[in-house]
């Protein structure tokens, strides 16, 4: 993990590995499939997830098999998961962090309540962050000609509705 406790590209991996796994004891081939869909869906092919294989986290003893080829998590790839679904989020929302994010997003039921409405104001945090950061880059440039204005104003309101989500999200849990 970095200083701040949000997690490295591989921590990312092994965050969806282990949440992938949680639901239910998948083949390896389809777990692999499965991470490999997910993590080039949300940051498109990257030399930073190309972490550990998944045999590592059967040597490790995260996880390991359930009959044949199915594997499964253990009592440590538990931890494990939860101490990852614990970390910190960072902005601004792009590449690893969207990742770490979405995963979040995806597996965070796995939290007990507390540490859920704790996660909620960590994403609230973060996107109270990224809106400061896009609003002053906004004023500061905001005499010059081109199109940067516009653009800027258009990431600002992603971000808004980005904070407003969080904030209902917080709600509802």
């Amino acid at each position: 993990m970095y200083r701040d406790r949000t997690l490295l590209p591989k921590e990312a991996v092994r965050l969806a590995v282990l949440g992938i796994l949680a639901g239910k004891p998948l083949d390896y081939a389809v777990l692999a499939s499965e991470l490999r869909h997910f993590t080039t869906r949300i940051v498109g092919p990257s030399l930073e997830l190309t972490g550990s294989s998944i045999e590592m986290f059967r040597l490790e003893g995260l996880i390991e098999f359930a009959g044949g080829q199915r594997l499964t998590l253990t009592d440590k790839g538990r931890a494990e998961l939860t101490e990852l679904l614990n970390s910190g989020v960072r902005a601004p929302f792009d590449g690893i962090n969207r990742l770490v994010l979405a995963l979040k997003m995806r597996f965070l039921h796995l939290l007990d309540a507390g540490s859920q409405r704790d996660q909620a104001e960590m994403m609230i945090e973060a996107a109270e962050t990224e809106l400061a950061r896009i609003e002053d880059l906004r004023n500061h440039h905001a005499a010059e000609p081109g199109h940067l204005g516009d653009f800027l104003a258009h990431d600002a309101e992603e971000a808004r509705a980005r904070l407003a989500w969080f904030q209902d999200l917080r709600a509802k849990l």
